[in-house]
């Protein structure tokens, strides 16, 4: 007998929306599968809602799931499960924290009990996206300039394609700058190749620091967020009126009559420009937050053993962070306000985990020389293979390029995991950030896809599954090797289903 689950989804969204959440869970996905959910109810007591379910388990609804979780070595059989029916009790709590209990009634699988709390999970983190799309947000950091939060340059846009978290926008541009030298240069070329990896490595904390508008120091350590989280339909009738730019326009003109002069952006000071443009100021719609970066970046920084790195924000609401520099001595790890927004300190700080695994492993000088030292052998001892066959040779080189990439993203995860010691916080955070992805890799199909992806990145569901599972991972002595191995052996798994 499965023990029934009890766990806490944080949520970002204001009071006023608390029991939408509960709206949108029963209307988009427990209405939907009405033969599967039943005794469906909604009750507020003493200031609390709750909606309350029966999830119908029975052998041919388990045999639907895409994922085959029910495997001859289960823990109930599928010829014990012919004919019988069992259930599970859900209850789910709105508020600032939601709340859900699930509770078996009879021999339920683990593997089902965790695919329905993932797809609650997963249904709040549609409906927090839904909010986002009409949320104002306001970022800033004390003591430094007010930079209101605006579309990218078409620099911005190059550098951030260019030294994100996708190798494939470096390997185009290598490739260009590498022909181009060996046309003119011939076998001297690879000098020049080398060189400019050692500039770009040199310099590489610089390139990143032009991405982002703030940089955080112990004397201004502080992100302040603020979000005016608008009504939907509200919203929608704004914008196919005003058009795109109608919001930023709204946000500038906050902005100029509050952080520009000093002052936050209240209701009291921003009512009378909403209002202008058909909306109420409601204070249950707004939320604010402040986050100590610097505190957490120190605390994941003196659990490694390295010095505080720089440290730069981008004003983005894409939840990132990335990790750059020559040494780790030299290091700088850039955030977005998306990912301080959509994450708690806790998820933050096993997050910045990862990328001090990236430091301390020297991830960006390996990556880097990978993809140099590849266009080195394919245009001199590779050369006849190219040009036998030069797609054939794309594809595979690129195919063994990203899939090597993929065992020092699978070593930053377990270098978290080792030093912060909060892996389940690791893969909560993963959950929140690639929710979309997962819905996508509990498809098998999509699951093998996804790993053959040029996409430096494991699969977000092994990740998760690989963080959740760890046992002891202070103990491993090794971690490239063992997440080599883990990765081969996520990769091999995906074709069994």
């Amino acid at each position: 007998m499965i023990n029934p689950q009890k766990f806490i989804i944080e949520t970002e969204v204001s009071p006023a929306y608390y029991n939408q959440i509960l709206d949108f869970i029963y209307k988009y996905y427990l209405f939907p599968h009405a033969d599967t959910f039943t005794n469906i109810k909604k009750r507020s007591k003493n200031g609390k809602t709750k909606l309350s379910f029966v999830f119908k388990v029975d052998y041919e609804n388990i045999l639907s799931l895409k994922d085959n979780s029910i495997r001859d070595d289960s823990i109930i059989s599928k010829n014990h499960l012919m004919g019988k029916n069992y259930s599970i009790y859900g209850e789910i709590e709105s508020g600032d924290q939601i709340k859900v209990n699930l509770t078996p009634n009879g021999e339920i699988s683990k593997e089902v009990m965790d695919r329905l709390a993932e797809d609650i999970f997963v249904a709040v983190q549609i409906y927090e996206e839904n909010i986002r799309q009409s949320t104002l947000y306001f970022s800033w950091v004390e003591g430094q300039d007010i930079i209101p939060e605006k579309p990218p340059s078409v620099r911005k846009k190059a550098s951030k394609k260019l030294f994100g978290s996708s190798m494939l926008p470096i390997y185009v541009l290598f490739f260009g700058i590498n022909i181009i030298l060996f046309i003119f240069l011939g076998f001297y070329a690879v000098i020049f190749i080398i060189l400019i990896q050692v500039i770009i490595v040199l310099l590489s904390d610089k390139i990143y620091s032009r991405m982002g508008e703030w940089k955080i120091t112990s004397e201004n350590s502080e992100v302040h967020i603020i979000q005016f989280q608008l009504p939907e339909d509200e919203y929608r009738f704004f914008k196919n009126n005003l058009g795109e730019n109608a919001l930023m326009n709204i946000k500038k003109e906050i902005y100029d009559i509050s952080l520009a002069i000093g002052a936050a952006p209240t209701c009291e000071i921003s009512e009378n420009i909403l209002s202008k443009y058909g909306f109420d100021c409601n204070p249950s719609q707004r939320r604010s937050r402040v986050v100590n970066v610097y505190n957490i970046v120190k605390q994941a920084a003196d659990s490694f053993g390295l010095p505080v790195p720089k440290i730069i924000v981008s004003n983005n609401m894409l939840p990132n962070a990335a990790a750059t520099g020559p040494s780790p001595e030299r290091g700088l790890i850039l955030i977005t306000t998306g990912l301080l927004v959509q994450l708690d300190d806790e998820e933050i700080l096993t997050v910045i985990g990862h990328e001090m695994g990236h430091l301390i492993g020297r991830d960006p000088i390996i990556l880097l020389s990978l993809i140099s030292g590849e266009f080195i052998l394919r245009l001199t001892i590779l050369l006849p293979l190219v040009i036998i066959s030069p797609l054939i040779y794309i594809i595979v080189a690129m195919g063994l390029i990203f899939f090597v990439a993929k065992f020092f993203e699978a070593r930053a995860d377990l270098l978290s995991a080792k030093v912060i010691g909060k892996p389940e916080v690791l893969a909560q955070a993963l959950r929140k950030i690639g929710y979309k992805k997962l819905q996508f890799e509990r498809m098998s199909s999509y699951r093998i896809f996804s790993w053959a992806l040029w996409d430096p990145h494991p699969p977000i569901y092994f990740r998760i599954k690989r963080l959740e599972n760890l046992k002891n991972p202070q103990k491993i002595e090794n971690p490239l090797l063992e997440s080599a191995k883990d990765v081969f052996k996520g990769f091999i798994d995906s074709f069994k289903g």
